[in-house]
């Protein structure tokens, strides 16, 4: 079984337990995996060999030993390079923290360390997760498994390449804009933003607090809702983490919509929306339709200011985040450290920091300053509220929201980094559900021009339930999960 690196996670864990499969036979599938095709994508910054497969051994010797595995026993998770792993460089792709080594593992990671998960690595990003296409990392651009020319999407692009070109059984990723939707939806996998507070963000190096959610990116609904179980749940040491109980996400596996109300808002198929990416979801929808669903336009009006609330929330909320890195206490510290400490201070930050990171940076520190505090962060958070209004009004007469999840094909690496605006733009469609909490997913719905396009379902506030039951019951009914880059 030499391509045992193609195992689903379910499938797998299942062969591991009752020994058809090792886990350290798998762990070295993936590594020549990752040896063989690394080269071409640039996924990883950090490839945790040795770890990995000392921690293969102990797995399998406690299957030998007939002790009870984890729900994730054997598999080799990827993870996003802003999650702190005890012992293994976490460094945000930025030159910044290059070589910053936590002393401590997320709870996510602890998690999936006693559901018996190996973590394989750490995957490339855009800088502090600051981006939509993984171009701004420190380390180099990652590129899209399917077309090496284009973008992966961003800025969980490593983590969602390295799943569907087999480098991992699953990854972790954070989704603060978009950041996990938008590469499932350009490499074709399935990637779901929880509910914020349904996820611990206790070890997560924070870019914007309010709305950040670490989630999972797979190849198929089934392994989605499996790392799901395992991560989701209350957690003391994350003041957002929400008291609820914890559930097993696998139930809701049903390929069935009969009865389901479905909204297609017409902001999501209106202006800036490429016809290429509305053909297939609204193909998608009509699917769901002949299983059952039921379907509706309806209107959200407050999307119009969505993405300006989105980016002056954002950015006001990186520049309070990332005060901290001065290279004086910690981060990178420029050699010549002569002059005043506003010098020193100034030159360690225009260094270390990447182009985009510092834009951002300035312009929130803009827009939480004196005189202007009023006209435009405070003004961000009401109209944040006026969207929330709108989803719980839509919510009162459909069960989900369906749209595109991204306005565009996969585009040319180089393309719009030299265009901020252009680029932003392309998180018009995922900001909402950001700014609402609301949990959304991605799920492959098809190719245009042999490229991959996602569909976008957003649920009700802690109904991860239903979002899963949905892609489930499309994907089981079409296979577009079972494609593959010819890599």
């Amino acid at each position: 079984m030499s391509r045992i690196y193609e195992l689903m996670a379910a499938e797998l864990s299942d062969k591991v337990r009752s020994q058809e499969v090792s886990a350290e036979e798998h762990l070295h599938s993936i590594l020549e995996r990752i040896d063989r095709v690394d080269e071409k994508i640039h996924a990883y910054v950090t490839i945790a060999r040795e770890e990995a497969i000392a921690r293969a051994r102990e797995i399998d010797k406690k299957a030998r030993r007939g002790e009870k595995l984890g729900l994730l026993a054997g598999v080799v998770v990827a993870v996003k390079d802003n999650i702190c792993t005890k012992g293994i460089r976490t460094t945000c792709s930025s030159r910044m923290l290059e070589n910053f080594v936590p002393p401590y593992d997320a709870t996510v990671i602890e998690r999936l360390k006693t559901s018996d998960a190996i973590i394989i690595g750490k995957t490339n990003m855009d800088e502090f997760a600051m981006g939509s296409t993984t171009e701004t990392s420190y380390f180099g651009a990652t590129r899209n498994p399917w077309n090496l020319d284009k973008v992966p999407g961003g800025s969980s692009g490593g983590s969602a390449a390295a799943v569907i070109a087999e480098e991992a059984t699953a990854a972790l990723g954070s989704d603060t804009g978009g950041s996990i939707r938008c590469p499932a939806s350009y490499c074709s996998d399935v990637g779901l933003k929880p509910t914020y507070g349904l996820v611990s963000r206790y070890g997560l190096i924070s870019y914007a607090n309010s709305l950040e959610q670490i989630g999972p990116i797979t190849r198929t609904v089934r392994d989605c809702a499996l790392l799901l179980s395992v991560i989701s749940g209350h957690d003391s040491r994350d003041s957002t983490s929400v008291k609820i109980p914890r559930e097993d996400y696998l139930k809701y596996l049903i390929s069935d919509v009969k009865g389901l109300r479905i909204g297609l808002p017409r902001e999501f198929f209106g202006e800036g929306v490429e016809e290429d990416a509305k053909e297939p979801v609204l193909e998608a929808v009509g699917k769901l339709e002949e299983f059952g669903a039921s379907c509706c336009e309806i209107s959200i009006p407050a999307m119009k200011y969505a993405l300006p609330a989105y980016y002056i929330i954002a950015m006001s909320e990186a520049s309070s985040n990332l005060a901290r890195y001065d290279g004086l206490r910690y981060g990178y510290r420029d050699e010549n450290d002569e002059g005043n400490f506003d010098e020193v201070f100034s030159r360690n930050r225009r260094i270390g920091f990447g182009a985009e990171v510092r834009r951002r940076i300035i312009l929130g520190t803009y827009a939480l300053s004196a005189g202007y505090f009023e006209q435009y962060y405070l003004k961000a958070l009401k109209i944040r509220t006026l969207i929330r209004r709108d989803f719980e009004r839509a919510f009162k007469d459909v069960d989900i929201i369906i749209g595109p999840t991204m306005p565009l094909l996969p585009f040319n690496i180089g393309e719009r980094i030299d265009d901020p605006l252009k680029l932003y733009m392309c998180d018009i469609l995922t900001v909402p559900a950001n700014l609402t909490g609301y949990p959304a997913l991605s799920v492959p719905s098809g190719f245009r021009k042999s490229l991959p396009v996602g569909m976008q379902i957003i649920g009700k506030p802690f109904d991860e339930g239903t979002l899963l039951r949905v892609a489930y019951t499309f994907e089981q009914n079409t296979g577009y999960h079972k494609y593959r880059p010819p890599l």
